[in-house]
């Protein structure tokens, strides 16, 4: 299987920390050198392991970001 390259261009926030230190967290990731997406999946301590999570593009960000907004 290939290796999966990433480079996290920025940290956003972390959404939450498990016991065992895993941190969910919202990041802009470039994957195998493409442009940088949203992304939100859960991290071991330090980034040296990755769990499966979602990719979004701005305006999905943007359009999960108005479905949010109507459920407050």
């Amino acid at each position: 299987m290939a290796e999966i390259k990433f480079e996290i261009t920025e940290h956003i926030a972390v959404l939450s920390e498990s016991p065992k230190g895993w941190t969910k967290e919202l990041n802009l990731i470039s994957w195998n050198g493409r442009d940088p997406k949203y992304d939100i999946r859960e991290w071991a301590p330090n980034h040296e392991k990755v769990g499966k999570g979602v990719t979004l593009s701005k305006e999905e960000l943007e359009n999960l970001n108005e479905v949010l907004s109507k459920l407050k």
